[in-house]
């Protein structure tokens, strides 16, 4: 059966939540009285725990569990966190949860307010702050947003406050996530933010294509990030890489940087497979994308900003894509809009520069690219090279948008517009990537075991 398990732990104590069932009956019909068995399995993760305990140990049974929607908080002892298991219930086989939902936080301090309403926003059901070494991992089982109702209530305008998230960890450090399946997310699916050393891996995400705001994963002020091995159906950008909105992104001042996405595969009509931004005000640097497939989705990679949002987007790094039915290979939007109050500066403007797209091809495109700056404030550095874009049979007559923008180009089809002149083949690997690694790819996964005894008193056990 499937599996989603919880580990987090401190740098004083590490525990393990077993939050779907494992198969831990393998014999067939046993009438069994005080009779001990093991339960055990391996799990992959960024360090292996001293101690664990199973969510089971606190009450619940273990058929066919499957999580729900409130939270459960990952906190850093193993009290406070035992404590959290009275918010959860077995009810015909399945773990719920009973009070947590009425729980609110207050607006993130890079943003001043939440997303949906000016107000606070929901506790997300897995939602964790100020922990140290922190893995939520499982075979590949499900997590239910079950956000149907979520969406409902946000197009009729009657949610208080903003919609949770399906995970949410704060000012952590050594963060693994992985091998999980993820679906309708009330929001976003998975936000790491103000946060570092965070590995995202593994993951399968699904939304209706739809469906409002379900991004996939935002990192979001953190730095030393790694995304790798993800395939991603969302009604919003697959991953969105986020600092920040307006005056309260400027004033907090915590950036994304060195930020690795890997081996992943979006499907996104009506958004993004990589957007920087819109929310970008305490600066994103250092982005590095490779290897990566869009299946009918609407743009490659995006920039999203505004005037007012301040902050830079420099340092872009993004080679090996492969793209199949989209309205726009590549998109910059200078006047994205979308302030958080009236209060932004509006002489705050962004700088975007240093963006390096290579290696790419695409087919069955409606517009090689939409390429909007500021006026005044000119996005520049902007280089792409060795990329085939295949247009659509209903492709727009003027293949390239471009204003207020600077760079060059090199081996690209259909060529470009003139703000990226074409260099000649001798400049075909002018497009820097990097060839140094980052930080995060130092950090490796290591196969991990858990084991516990228990009982079984007077039940009837047999093949799960």
């Amino acid at each position: 059966m499937d599996t989603a398990r919880i580990l987090a732990g401190t740098q004083v104590i590490h525990v393990l939540f077993v939050l779907a069932a494992t198969i831990l009956l393998r014999s067939n019909v046993v009438h069994a009285r005080h009779l001990h068995h093991w339960d055990s399995f391996d799990y992959c993760a960024i360090s292996c725990r001293v101690h664990s305990a199973s969510l089971t140990d606190f009450g619940g049974g273990r058929w066919n569990v499957k999580l729900f929607r409130r939270p459960l908080i990952i906190s850093a002892s193993l009290r406070r966190t035992v404590d959290q298991c009275s918010c959860w219930k077995v009810v015909d086989g399945r773990w719920e949860s009973t009070s947590c939902l009425s729980s609110q936080l207050e607006p993130l301090p890079s943003y001043g307010r939440g997303r949906d309403t000016e107000g606070g926003r929901y506790i997300s059901l897995i939602f964790g702050t100020n922990l140290t070494d922190v893995v939520i991992t499982g075979d590949n089982g499900t997590i239910d947003g079950q956000g149907e109702t979520w969406w409902n209530k946000f197009h009729k305008g009657e949610l208080q406050y903003t919609r949770p998230y399906l995970i949410e960890i704060m000012y952590s450090e050594n963060v693994q996530i992985s091998n999980l399946t993820l679906v309708n997310s009330p929001s976003w699916n998975v936000h790491p933010i103000y946060s570092r050393n965070v590995i995202v891996q593994g993951l399968t995400i699904l939304a209706p294509v739809t469906s409002p705001n379900t991004d996939g994963i935002n990192p979001d002020s953190c730095t030393n990030t790694r995304i790798e091995d993800c395939y991603i159906v969302s009604g919003d950008d697959c991953v969105a890489v986020k600092s920040g909105w307006d005056e309260y992104g400027i004033a907090f001042g915590m950036p994304t940087k060195q930020l690795v996405i890997r081996w992943l595969t979006c499907i996104s009509p009506f958004s993004a497979v990589i957007a920087l931004g819109s929310e970008m005000s305490g600066g994103i640097q250092d982005v590095r994308a490779e290897d990566i497939l869009a299946i009918n989705t609407e743009s490659g990679v995006r920039i999203k900003t505004a005037v007012g949002r301040g902050g830079y987007v420099k340092d872009i790094y993004v080679r090996g894509m492969t793209m199949k039915t989209m309205k726009w290979a590549f998109w910059m939007t200078g006047n994205y809009g979308s302030h958080a109050d009236n209060n932004y500066d509006p002489n705050a403007l962004p700088v975007i520069q240093n963006i390096n797209y290579r290696d790419m091809v695409a087919e069955n495109v409606t517009m090689a690219a939409r390429l909007e700056g500021i006026p005044g404030d000119p996005f520049t550095g902007i280089c792409i090279s060795n990329v085939t874009i295949g247009l659509a049979k209903k492709a727009k007559k003027v293949p390239w948008n471009c204003t207020d923008i600077e760079g060059i180009s090199s081996g690209v089809v259909p060529q470009p517009c003139d703000a990226l002149p074409d260099q000649g083949s001798g400049y075909i690997s002018e497009c820097n990537f990097p060839t140094e690694s980052l930080p995060i790819d130092n950090h490796e996964i290591q196969t991990c075991s858990y084991k516990r005894k228990y009982s079984l008193d007077n039940h009837v056990t047999g093949h799960l």
